[in-house]
């Protein structure tokens, strides 16, 4: 009996020692986490693409949200859109900002990124690419070479299946008449009349499968492609020739900064347009990461750039090649 009560005196004491013991250790600090939490860019975001209109920069994560820009990058605004994955982004100049998004919606913003606003998409199913015309139009292209337009700000949609088994990866409008748009296998595909009408045009050689294009003129552009291949044309995508792409990389992203042609990339290579080739453009603290997304800063000597883990900053275009 005496041993019985001593094995229950121990028990007690033992829990009455855990219990004063835990009442001495002091609660996990959570105020880091929540310090994180608060942050406009997460450590979880990966920049799919990146807009400017010259005065507002906007990203599209795979995560959900849009992060905004009216400082020239220095600091963001977090708008959280929901169950959302932006494949591409496009400023429309005064008229605002259009995203596309994975899970068949196009989402619109004004000029200062603000205000988002959602419309249904029912094709393409697999959405690629957005762009806007001159007159406000929206344009959205994507797998099985089909190409969607909006005049009413996504409330009804015209939609051109051009027959074609392959992936309109760039789409862009050149004025208020032409367009151009590009796909795999080399698919070119035009139209002179606004959208009103798409044909198919000389195929770019080899199955090309493009990246990104840039056009800075109705006959002159440039398209990236797979293993860093960069093709130029003079007439308006009729034919094309090689061009030499230094960094080896492939370019994901083509914008114009400062008159400038600029490729961002695998590799956290940027690259841009000397004379016929593309060189990289060194910048400290490389992230060998791809590169989702590129734009312009005005007046900053500098681009943002965006990619994975979180990574979105400003980089100077100063440095010497």
């Amino acid at each position: 009996m005496d041993r019985a009560i001593g094995r229950l005196r121990f028990a007690l004491e033992a829990l009455i020692l855990c219990a004063a013991l835990s009442a001495c250790t002091p609660a996990p600090d959570m105020s880091g986490i929540a310090r994180e939490r608060q942050r406009a860019v997460q450590r979880y975001d990966i920049s799919q693409a990146i807009a400017s209109n010259g005065k507002v920069v906007v990203v599209g994560t795979q995560s959900g949200a849009v992060l905004v820009s009216n400082d020239q990058g220095k600091t963001w605004v977090r708008n959280a859109l929901g169950h959302t994955s932006l494949v591409d982004l496009t400023a429309c100049g005064d008229k605002g900002f259009l995203a596309v998004d994975h899970y068949h919606k196009v989402w619109s913003a004004d000029a200062e990124g603000r205000n988002w606003q959602s419309a249904p998409l029912e094709m393409p199913r697999t959405p690629l690419v957005v762009a806007c015309d001159r007159q406000g139009g929206w344009w959205v292209a994507g797998i099985n070479a089909v190409i969607s337009g909006s005049a009413d700000s996504g409330k009804t949609w015209k939609t051109t299946d051009l027959g074609a088994d392959a992936q309109i990866t760039t789409l862009q409008f050149l004025d208020d008449k032409n367009a151009i748009a590009l796909g795999e296998f080399g698919l070119t595909v035009t139209t002179d009349d606004g959208g009103v009408t798409w044909k198919k045009g000389p195929k770019i050689a080899g199955d090309f499968y493009p990246y990104a294009a840039l056009f800075a003129s109705r006959n002159e552009g440039w398209v990236s492609g797979l293993a860093g291949q960069m093709l130029h044309t003079s007439d308006g995508g009729k034919t094309w020739s090689k061009q030499d792409n230094a960094t080896q990389a492939t370019l994901n992203r083509l914008f114009m900064h400062d008159g400038v042609h600029f490729g961002v990339g695998a590799g956290g290579v940027i690259a841009r347009l000397d004379g016929n080739s593309w060189r990289a453009v060194p910048y400290t603290d490389t992230v060998p990461v791809f590169l989702g997304g590129g734009a312009s800063l005005p007046g900053q000597s500098a681009i943002v750039i965006g990619g994975p883990g979180g990574l979105l900053r400003s980089v100077s275009t100063l440095a010497k090649q």
